[in-house]
């Protein structure tokens, strides 16, 4: 092989490998930089109002926020000055039917979860019971404060795992190499979460990774995925008061309290169903299902913009875009 091709592939663009690891240092970079400034405003803050702390949840909702503005920034400008791509090759502009792919995706996340918690009471390991009416002011509460951080948390790993990094190595037809890479490190990541259950985290977390990918590979936007992730733990922890991910505090006056009765490789004990055997079942159905299902596809812009390389001399001739379902990973 020549040098020059070990850098430079057919379509006159960087290797889609050469073009992951540099979106990997401009998050690290970005990242640095987005963390740095509001250190340095919070730092101004306290010294101006020394009153002035954040509470919990606004922390974590900026911490969210740091990983998906890194997330973004590195994508885009990887997009635009690797590939030539616009803003909305990322898969979050207001293309035709986003609204309806992120309903359906909610829909879906609920749905799926609730199918988990059946499989767990049937199994005899949950149980649950409506909470007392005299906290449901907290409950309204919990319901609207965690789902905007539920949003925002999915938005941002999304953005960080299903995005960029997933979409680059599609276009390079590397779709199933890139559900893999991607899956993992979302799986490891997760591994320092409080409570964790020891094989079916990691085991589950990839499955769940996979289940994602090929949400947004159905779309080839980052709607869809984001309504499955972010409904997924909203119902888990505000609607069935289960741990989100070995997390409790989030969601702390659920619409339901539950009692974990065992055992803990079907329920996920103190980690949360997402450590049981009930979620492997749940995610794996939910996976076919997105599969197959018809409720939603790729536009044919999403698919343009997603499905081969994008040629940095005009006159270079690519193969064209394959009419298959829009769901196939080429």
């Amino acid at each position: 092989m020549e040098p020059r091709k070990v850098f430079i592939n057919s379509a006159g663009r960087l290797r889609s490998g050469w073009r992951l690891v540099v979106f990997v240092l401009a998050y690290l970079l970005f990242l640095f930089l987005f963390t740095s400034a509001v250190r340095v405003v919070y730092a101004g803050a306290i010294y101006f109002a020394p009153g002035v702390r954040l509470g919990l949840y606004v922390g974590d909702v900026v911490y969210r926020l740091i990983i998906l503005a890194s997330s973004l920034a590195a994508g885009y400008v990887c997009a635009r000055l690797l590939e030539g791509l616009p803003w909305r090759s990322l898969g979050l502009s207001l293309h035709a039917g986003w609204f309806r792919d992120l309903l359906v995706g909610s829909a879906i996340g609920i749905a799926s979860l609730a199918f988990a918690a059946a499989i767990a009471t049937a199994g005899g390991g949950l149980g649950f019971m409506f909470s007392p009416a005299g906290i449901l002011p907290q409950v309204a509460k919990t319901l609207v404060l965690s789902g905007v951080l539920f949003v925002i948390a999915a938005l941002a790993e999304e953005a960080l795992f299903r995005g960029y990094s997933l979409q680059t190595l599609t276009r390079a037809r590397l779709a199933v190499l890139g559900v893999v890479l991607t899956s993992v490190p979302f799986a490891a990541v997760h591994l320092q979460n409080p409570n964790v259950a020891q094989g079916f985290t990691f085991v589950n977390t990839a499955l769940a990774g996979v289940w994602l990918a090929v949400a947004y590979l159905r779309t080839r936007s980052l709607w869809f995925p984001l309504g499955v992730h972010w409904a997924w733990n909203w119902a888990l922890g505000s609607l069935f008061g289960l741990p989100v991910s070995g997390i409790t505090r989030i969601a702390p006056h659920p619409l339901l309290q539950a009692t974990d009765l065992g055992p803990a490789w079907l329920t996920g004990g103190s980690y949360g169903i997402e450590g049981g055997l009930a979620c492997t079942i749940t995610l794996v159905v939910s996976t076919l299902f997105i599969w197959h299902t018809r409720l939603v596809s790729a536009s044919e812009e999403m698919r343009r913009l997603t499905s081969q390389e994008n040629p940095a001399d005009p006159n270079l001739v690519v193969s064209p875009v394959p009419q298959t379902n829009a769901g196939t990973a080429e």
